[in-house]
């Protein structure tokens, strides 16, 4: 269960003159499997979910994830998190599939042999063994993302965190990473431009000027974007 409590995010403007808020106080308590952030660009709906785990620290107030305090038990939060970034480019870091799954196995298996092995049945879970030995550049944008995926997902975290991941995929694509993110068996804080996606799962928050102005039902949370966009 995510909790924030009076959580806000509040940095240096540019000008040099004051500050500028990036997230107003926002208390909630989300326990369902699967819960979409949606608004505008710059709304602060990315802020919101990277204080999930810590990647942005709360000026004030708290964020909690299962009980875990990100000020008090950082490192414990990391590894209840996984996070998903828009562009896997920025965590696929090592030559080849197989090894990029591996990296993320290092401290959980120490054995190599064993490492290897379960680095091939993970990448086979996520249809990739067939690339196992493949450049990651060599990838589509599909395959990257859910290389990354299988990376983040390999140490089994409690918690996933997708920024924006489908933004750079196909229609095709799209519906393969969205089928696959709803279908975890890990809480799912899902931030997404895709209303059809946010709109099945099972609780929406639509952030407009770095406040949560709609929590509630999907097919509400979709039609308050729509309007908000429309005016």
């Amino acid at each position: 269960m995510i909790e924030f409590d009076n959580a806000a995010v509040v940095v240096p403007d540019a000008s040099g003159d004051g500050d500028r808020v990036v997230l107003s106080p926002t208390t909630l308590t989300l326990p369902e499997p699967r819960i979409a952030v949606i608004g505008a660009n710059g709304s602060g709906k990315s802020t919101l979910a990277r204080m999930v785990n810590g990647l942005v620290v709360p000026t004030t107030g708290t964020v909690r994830v299962d009980g875990l305090d990100l000020r008090h038990d950082a490192s414990a939060v990391r590894r209840a998190v996984g996070f998903c970034f828009t562009d896997p480019a920025a965590q696929l870091v090592m030559p080849t599939c197989v090894e990029d799954v591996e990296l993320s196995l290092r401290r959980s298996i120490r054995s190599g042999a064993a490492r290897r092995t379960k680095a091939l049945e993970i990448l086979a879970e996520f249809g990739l063994e067939a690339h196992a030995h493949d450049s990651v550049h060599s990838l589509s944008g599909g395959q990257k993302q859910m290389l990354a995926l299988a990376g983040v997902l390999a140490v089994e975290p409690q918690v996933l965190v997708a920024d924006e991941p489908t933004t750079l995929l196909d229609l095709a694509n799209t519906r393969k990473v969205g089928d696959l993110l709803l279908g975890l068996r890990q809480q799912l804080l899902l931030v997404t431009h895709d209303l059809e996606l946010a709109a099945r799962c099972d609780r929406v928050l639509v952030v407009d000027d770095a406040a949560v102005v709609f929590d509630g039902r999907p097919e509400d949370g979709v039609a308050h974007y729509r309007d908000l966009v429309a005016s």
